[in-house]
């Protein structure tokens, strides 16, 4: 009967095992790479035009400022990477199980596939990322502040947040309240072991959110007045992205272990503020 009234899902996690190795490939992970290989060409296109637009480059040859472009783009991806994995399993377990776990066990922060990536943790991450980036490249001449390079960033990362959601709807992790909603969603075998009964599908909501985020950083980027400025992009993509993430913790399961049943607030509300301040300071930015 649950099946007939409302909308069944239990799908497996992996999505085929390697032989040999019988390693599983998760959906998840597919989800998580899928981000970062179509993150890539944005960037470098993004990057590209920056260039083309940017006074001083008039009448380059282009052929030479797109190896360029990919070069910085290849550097840069292995700071991403390692920022996003790092800041976002650091904050899983700081602030959402308990930190002493990690500090028996230090090495567990590179064990992605058992799950746990706070998205707070993974904005910190690559701030820092871009910061080590940006200065190691501040002798370039190109002007690529490391607030310029997030705003860059700001496209792809709005892109793989929606691929990261939908990889955790196919986990059946990041529950939302129930609901009897005729679109409720019927976890078969949620990841927390609660009863399957019917939710509000909050994976859902976010993945299209931050896909309509994304086409709208696309589009602003094509306009040098966001092209060219400093923390516009990024601004509206933390202000965006985290304000929604404040408003549909109402509806979510609360994640956190940390937090007592009588706070008002989740700690992903908690963690949100700070970034929408930061956004609003980003947008405002005049130097």
């Amino acid at each position: 009967m649950i099946e007939l009234a409302w909308i069944y899902w239990d799908p497996k996690p992996e999505l085929f095992t390697l032989p040999g190795v019988n390693w599983p490939i998760l959906w998840y992970g597919i989800f998580f790479a899928l981000g970062f290989a179509l993150g890539f060409p944005l960037f470098v296109s993004i990057l590209l035009r920056y260039f083309l637009n940017r006074p001083g480059y008039a009448g380059s040859d282009i052929a030479s400022l797109k190896k360029k472009a990919l070069h910085l783009t290849d550097q840069l991806t292995i700071y991403i990477v390692l920022g996003t994995v790092i800041g976002a399993r650091l904050g899983h377990f700081l602030f959402y199980e308990n930190p002493s776990d990690y500090f028996s066990n230090p090495m567990q922060i590179f064990y992605v596939w058992n799950g746990g990536l706070a998205s707070h943790g993974g904005v910190i991450g690559i701030i820092l990322a871009v910061m080590l980036f940006s200065y190691r490249i501040r002798k370039s001449g190109d002007d690529l502040t490391w607030i310029r390079i997030l705003d860059f960033l700001s496209v792809p990362a709005a892109l793989g947040a929606s691929f990261i959601r939908l990889g955790n709807f196919f986990n059946q992790e990041i529950l939302g309240t129930p609901t009897n909603l005729p679109w409720a969603i019927v976890f078969g075998h949620p990841a927390d072991r609660s009863l399957p009964i019917p939710r509000h599908p909050v994976q859902l909501y976010e993945c299209l959110f931050y896909l309509a985020v994304f086409f709208l950083l696309w589009m602003l980027s094509y306009r040098n007045s966001f092209l060219l400025a400093r923390g516009k992009m990024v601004g509206i993509l933390l202000i965006l992205v985290f304000g929604f993430r404040f408003c549909i913790e109402f509806i979510k399961t609360e994640q956190s272990h940390l937090l007592s049943l009588s706070s008002s607030l989740t700690m992903g509300q908690y963690l949100s503020i700070p970034l929408i301040l930061a956004g609003i300071f980003f947008y405002f930015w005049k130097k």
